[in-house]
């Protein structure tokens, strides 16, 4: 069995918490789930939620931040176990994270976690550049001093948890600083559609976050500093060259792992 903590039961209404014990697989998949799993992070879910959506999410926070990684394989009653629930809302779970592409239910085999396709993650980033490249630009806009001060405040705990090389923390640092520029964007449309791409974003970003490292935060720094100067050409300029930048890494990061 694999552990990464202790498992926790979940209530038909609960304030959840990312699993912590053992989880998934057989063979040569337990052995590397053991040690990649091995010392992951607790991290709570803030609000209360019913069982199935308990569930959901909790699954869901694992996959995203590669607690369980991509081709790892899903055992239901070890993940029911682990969450002290009974089979039904785990099998309800995957199958929701089937229908939106985290895991892939293979017949007579089982459940697994989704592995990106080259073709999914370099058009996924791709939109995702389009999208934030015009969402910077109408942050440059519309940013007040706070709204500066709170980027900087980001950004500064990003570098922090990057020289603690805790990859949780400039993942969610990242996730957290792209939010709020979204957001200061003032155009919910716009905001929309960036949030249904971002966990999907946070996925590929997860392995890349202490290799592009200390780049990408001196990009964060150049794009705040457009955005506090109300250069709306030059934030849109910088943010376009930040995500391009993170595409090909993932690219590379892909192709390194494909000549292993």
């Amino acid at each position: 069995m694999l552990k990464i903590g202790h498992s926790r039961h979940l209530p038909e209404e609960a304030t959840v918490s990312q699993p912590n014990a053992p989880l998934i697989g057989a063979g040569n998949t337990r052995r590397a789930a053991r040690e990649s799993l091995s010392g992951a992070a607790s991290r709570k879910v803030e609000r209360p939620a019913p069982l199935r959506q308990a569930v959901y999410e909790a699954l869901l926070d694992l996959i995203v931040n590669r607690t369980l990684k991509p081709g790892q394989h899903l055992v239901e009653i070890e993940l029911a176990e682990h969450l002290g629930v009974s089979r039904q809302p785990v099998r309800e779970a995957l199958q929701r994270l089937q229908t939106e592409g985290w895991v892939d239910l293979r017949p007579a085999q089982g459940a697994f976690v989704h592995t990106p396709t080259d073709e999914e993650a370099d058009q996924l980033l791709s939109v995702r550049n389009v999208l934030e490249t015009h969402s910077a630009k109408l942050a440059a806009e519309h940013a007040t001093a706070e709204d500066v001060a709170e980027l900087k405040a980001l950004q500064r705990e990003g570098v922090e948890a990057l020289k603690q090389k805790d990859v949780e923390r400039v993942v969610a640092a990242n996730a957290a600083l792209h939010a709020r520029i979204t957001r200061l964007s003032g155009n919910a449309v716009l905001a929309e559609m960036i949030a249904t791409v971002d966990r999907r974003v946070r996925w590929y970003y997860a392995p890349l976050a202490l290799t592009r490292g200390k780049d990408a935060w001196n990009e964060h720094a150049e794009l705040i500093k457009a955005i506090a100067d109300h250069d709306p050409e030059a934030a849109g300029r910088v943010m376009n060259r930040h995500t391009e930048r993170t595409r090909t890494a993932y690219q590379a990061h892909i192709e390194g792992n494909e000549s292993r």
